[in-house]
């Protein structure tokens, strides 16, 4: 584990550390692993940050291959990770990070691509049911989705969640997913202390009317600002970009723009007046 001698996996180097003490592991650039199953990279060690080094084609890089159930199982708290590639080599993967019990967890200014027109990610991050996975940040993160097995939600939430940060990420969606949110969906799940601001989605869908495009979800309580986000898809009948239901959100300053001709967008939700 020495700068000279470095561990060969970053599952073995997980493997090393001691919880919640603070362990930082360094990725050298141009560092590349691929994984293959739900078991090759368990991420199990509270408090752990993941750093990858160096810029561009030179960050560390992690590959999905062989099966569309390749992850990351997340399974305890305060882990974050930073400036890595994660690249989908096969057809409809479920999802990057499968968080179990795992309050806290940080993705920070990674990159997500998939292969080709049909290899790729579906999801970015899924939680699963009746967990802890509270305090979920997903900042600054770069989403480009190219493959036509229907990409599906950056984020699924499948739990009860409290202080969602999803912030400053770009998604572009290059293949249309009608009705499919490209950024959040929570179904009837009540997410809580929620900010969700200063993302940009671009997505080709031209059918909102059951879906919406940054959040969606059929609950009513919960709360949290869905603020400055800024929409560009081909819905140009009655674009959505948050569910009708999802009252519990202050909504400020999110624009949309479903034309093709050059126009800026409009705020949407419309704006409201004092007392409605």
């Amino acid at each position: 584990g020495t700068f000279n001698d470095p561990f060969s996996t970053l599952d073995y180097a997980v493997g090393k550390c001691v919880a919640n003490r603070g362990d930082i592991i360094m990725i050298k650039p141009g560092h590349a692993e691929s994984i293959a199953t739900a078991t090759a990279m368990n991420w199990d060690v509270a408090g752990v940050a993941i750093v990858g080094l160096g810029a561009g084609t030179k960050r560390p890089t992690f590959t999905f291959t062989t099966a569309n159930t390749a992850t990351i199982p997340v399974s305890a708290d305060n882990i974050s990770v930073q400036n890595c590639i994660f690249i989908g080599n096969f057809l409809s993967i479920a999802t990057v990070f499968t968080l179990t019990t795992a309050a806290d967890f940080t993705v920070d200014k990674c990159e997500f691509r998939d292969t080709s027109e049909i290899l790729g990610f579906l999801s970015i991050v899924t939680t699963t049911v009746s967990v802890n996975s509270d305090g979920l940040v997903f900042t600054n993160n770069n989403v480009k989705s190219d493959a036509t097995t229907s990409p599906g939600p950056t984020i699924v939430i499948a739990n009860t969640l409290n202080r969602l940060n999803v912030s400053y990420n770009t998604v572009v969606h290059t293949v249309a997913s009608n009705n499919i949110a490209a950024l959040i969906e929570h179904g009837a799940l009540v997410v809580t202390n929620a900010l969700v601001a200063w993302n940009y989605v671009y997505s080709i869908n031209t059918d909102t009317a059951t879906g919406a495009l940054l959040i969606k979800t059929t609950a009513t309580t919960g709360s949290g600002m869905v603020m400055h986000n800024r929409v560009r898809a081909q819905d140009v009948a009655a674009a959505i970009i948050v569910t009708a239901a999802a009252v519990q959100y202050g909504m400020f300053d999110n624009l949309y723009t479903g034309e093709t001709t050059l126009l800026s967008g409009f705020v949407l939700p419309a704006i409201g007046v004092d007392g409605s």
